[in-house]
């Protein structure tokens, strides 16, 4: 399996666009955890914003973005 990263691993913003359920200080799941968790964060790629998802589990998580049906991740290093 390979992980590409957005941006080829240059630095992004991230942008807060929150839902509805993320102003009322909800959470996705009873847990916390999950495989698609979704961010209140979207960033800017190729001109055109996505959604920024989350899978996580334990004390880890992975962020990534879906671009033209390919997983995107997004490095914690890339975030400014």
């Amino acid at each position: 399996m390979t992980i590409t990263y957005i941006n080829n691993g240059e630095p992004v913003t991230l942008e807060d666009h929150p839902l509805q359920w993320h102003l009322q200080g909800l959470q996705q799941t009873a847990t916390g955890y999950g495989q698609r968790l979704t961010t209140r964060h979207k960033v800017r790629h190729n001109g055109r914003l996505y959604r920024v998802y989350a899978t996580c589990f334990s004390n880890a998580a992975s962020h990534w973005i879906i671009a033209g049906g390919v997983k995107l991740h997004i490095a914690d290093y890339q975030v400014s």
